[in-house]
């Protein structure tokens, strides 16, 4: 990875600085998502937006699709200054920035104005600023959607269907407890591996949000879909603040504005994605629940009761939010 950092370091400082001295800046932009998902779509849109505001002397090159590693690969550029802006989960934002662990706490937001109005608002505005001690200055959030379960070949309608089903999370500790708190048995795995875990029978399903559990085939080996929408974990747009400060005060101006329009259009983008999935699904035979979330609520309410107790410090960030 060093060898392969140095070499993008090289080339994107030659880049950059032919294209300064004709008036022109670049800036490099890297993602995982494929270029068919709302996201990336965006992210065209903040391109479109910041060439058009800034007369074509800022420019966006985009490298989708994992082209220039993980995400954790590519905040790893962020901070050594050889790529200018990211997308990622605001879960690997937890990694640097505790307050993100919050944004996905099980059932913290009402609904989906209740998470806007917040991410939007001095709050999140808030904790898109404390990144800037690692170097990665928040720009703007996008909608990622609500993760729900599906499952193999048992309906989920309660959380008491949970009860002795393996469900894969991501390998994390929120997730995890989640999962165990409503009585199932939470089980971490690689992404890339869910789909023939799921066809085997090695778990009993998973959960995730409408686009990803159709882009990745898993409604092939799901009979049933439970939207209980438990958490809603957000994608943040990151720039490295190395090329923030290099940016005059105008041009902060326009990459701000650029980035929160390029929000506004990735809300449409996604829900049009969500209801096109929900069709391919309806229409693979997959079976559509819509259960009493609020069961599934309260038996989350542990970990929520737990994530104070280890973290006292952000009680009051949380009691901020449910009051917004």
């Amino acid at each position: 990875m060093k060898y392969y950092t140095l070499l993008w370091v090289v080339f994107a400082l030659f880049i950059t600085s032919c294209k300064e001295e004709s008036g022109t800046k670049t800036l490099y932009l890297a993602h995982t998502l494929p270029q068919t998902h709302p996201v990336h779509k965006g992210i065209l849109k903040f391109q479109e937006s910041l060439d058009k505001k800034s007369n074509g002397t800022l420019k966006i090159k985009i490298f989708p699709d994992g082209q220039l590693g993980s995400e954790r690969e590519v905040l790893e550029l962020l901070q050594i200054g050889s790529v200018a802006i990211t997308k990622v989960s605001a879960a690997t934002m937890s990694n640097f920035v505790p307050e993100y662990h919050v944004l996905g706490i099980p059932y913290l937001f009402r609904d989906k104005e209740h998470q806007f109005d917040v991410l939007e608002g001095p709050i999140g505005k808030s904790i898109l600023e404390k990144g800037s001690k690692f170097y990665l200055r928040g720009l703007c959030y996008y909608d990622a959607g609500s993760r729900s379960f599906y499952t193999s070949n048992k309906a989920i309608r309660t959380p008491d269907d949970l009860k002795g089903l393996k469900i894969r999370v991501m390998n994390n500790q929120m997730a995890i407890n989640m999962v165990n708190a409503m009585g199932g048995s939470a089980t971490p795995m690689a992404y890339g591996e869910l789909y023939t875990a799921i066809q085997q029978g090695v778990v009993d399903g998973a959960e995730n949000n409408p686009p990803s559990f159709v882009s990745s085939n898993h409604f092939e080996v799901s009979k049933y879909y439970t939207l209980d929408q438990h958490s809603a974990v957000p994608d943040v747009l990151l720039i490295s603040t190395k090329y923030w400060e290099k940016l005059t005060d105008q041009e902060k101006i326009w990459v701000q504005e650029a980035a929160e329009e390029s929000s506004e259009a990735e809300k449409k983008y996604w829900n049009d994605s969500v209801e096109e999935s929900m069709k391919i699904a309806t229409e693979a035979g997959v079976e559509i629940i819509i259960p009493e979330k609020s069961l599934f609520a309260e038996k989350s309410k542990s970990v929520l009761e737990e994530f104070e107790k280890e973290n006292p410090d952000l009680s009051s960030l949380i009691e901020q939010i449910k009051k917004n």
